[in-house]
């Protein structure tokens, strides 16, 4: 099966008007950019687009937005991990529902063994794409490598930053293997990760991208960027998309 994408890839604010408002359409105006500065997939309703703080209607305008705005060849993948496999299975028949091409599903909160969850979202799926979503920082303690094989998913995102880990993995799981983590970039490429979804390409998406592709000169730059996005996370970040693109900076989380 071919992969659902190479390269790099960027896990999307959410734009919000002043008075906290979701504004779908100023969203998908900012994936249309990115997809243009060379993004090869968007991630809506991810850790980065604010989901905890979305209804269901609001996730679904999202998806929708931005699956009609950017090129069909450039996949839409949406966010819908939750703390039960029901609900996850949930969100990701809305979200295909929307028109996502793929779901990404962050494992569930407290769970050593996330295997009957992800049974459960796999029935939802059928045989579209799915990708495991190993994160311990927002879902402690995420997914051990040793249950990897034993998942029914097409891929995983990995946003630990561990590099050590991300040899194991290549090692042991031979799906999409895709890196979360802007500081483990230039690596993730060399050794033969399939690509990247990446929070800081709302702000440096050609820095990125160049950085997975081999450019040390290029990772050793975006050091401070990566720093500056994740103070008072997402508000780092979006003051950084704001200052690039011009688009508003408010957040709902931590407001």
């Amino acid at each position: 099966m071919p992969p659902l994408f190479t390269g790099v890839g960027v896990a999307l604010v959410t734009l919000f008007d002043d008075d906290g408002r979701l504004d779908a359409a100023a969203t998908a105006d900012l994936a249309v950019q990115l997809t243009g500065l060379g993004m090869r997939s968007v991630l809506v309703a991810g850790t980065t687009g604010e989901a905890m703080s979305l209804s269901a209607d609001e996730r679904s305008a999202l998806i929708g937005a931005v699956r009609a705005a950017i090129p069909a060849d450039v996949p839409v993948l949406a966010g819908t991990g939750a703390p039960t496999g029901a609900q996850a299975a949930d969100l990701t028949t809305r979200a295909y529902d929307a028109g996502a091409d793929a779901a990404l599903v962050l494992s569930p909160p407290a769970v050593a063994d996330p295997r009957r969850y992800y049974d459960r979202v796999a029935q939802a799926a059928g045989d579209r794409p799915l990708l495991a979503y190993h994160f311990p920082f927002a879902a402690s303690p995420g997914i051990p490598v040793e249950v990897l094989p034993d998942l029914p998913v097409t891929g995983l995102k990995d946003s630990s930053g561990d590099a050590g880990r991300l040899l194991d993995e290549l090692e042991v799981f031979d799906r999409d293997i895709y890196v979360g983590a802007t500081t483990v970039l230039t690596m993730g490429g060399a050794v033969g990760a399939t690509g990247a979804i990446l929070v800081l390409a709302n702000a440096e998406p050609e820095r990125c991208i160049a950085a997975f592709e081999g450019d040390g000169k290029a990772q050793v730059e975006l050091a401070a960027p990566h720093r500056a996005s994740m103070v008072g996370f997402p508000a780092g970040i979006k003051n950084l998309v704001a200052e690039r693109f011009g688009v508003s900076s408010v957040a709902r989380i931590g407001a």
